[in-house]
C-alpha cells in the first residue's frame, strides 16, 4: 500500500512563513500529481496547491503569491511553502496524491495523508 507522512504544520502568527513536507513510501509505480488540500472548520475541503511529475504547477486563488509548491521525484516527496499566513489560512492541511501502483497499468488511485494542523493567529 501507499503512505503518505506530513509535517511541518504548527502554530504561527500572521505574516510569518511555515512549510509543509509529504513524503510518500510503500509499493508503486509512480506518482503522477502531487498536492496539498485543506480544511478549515465548518467548511469543504478545499485544493490549495498541485504540482504533476513534470513540474506543471496549479494554485487557488487564495494563495496564489503567498504559496509555492514544489517536488522532488526522486524522493517521492512534496513540499509547501507558505509565506504572508493570514488567519483564514487556518485549516487541517492534507496531503494527497495520485499514484499509480502497477506499470502495466494506466490506473491511478488517489491517497491522502492524515492531515497536519496550521494555526495562524492574529
Amino acid at each position: 500500500q501507499v503512505q503518505l507522512v506530513e509535517s511541518g504544520g504548527g502554530l504561527v502568527q500572521a505574516g510569518g512563513s511555515l512549510t509543509l513536507s509529504c513524503a510518500a513510501s510503500g509499493s508503486f509505480a509512480s506518482i503522477y500529481t502531487m498536492g496539498w488540500s485543506r480544511q478549515a472548520p465548518g467548511k469543504q475541503r478545499e485544493l490549495v496547491a498541485a504540482i504533476t511529475s513534470d513540474g506543471s504547477t496549479n494554485y487557488a486563488d487564495s494563495v496564489k503569491g503567498r504559496f509555492t509548491i514544489s517536488r522532488d521525484n526522486a524522493k517521492n516527496t512534496v513540499y509547501l511553502q507558505m509565506n504572508s499566513l493570514k488567519p483564514e489560512d487556518t485549516a487541517v492541511y492534507y496531503c494527497r496524491a495520485d499514484v499509480k501502483l502497477r506499470s502495466d497499468r494506466s490506473l491511478q488511485y488517489l491517497y491522502w495523508g492524515q492531515g497536519t494542523q496550521v494555526t495562524v493567529s492574529s
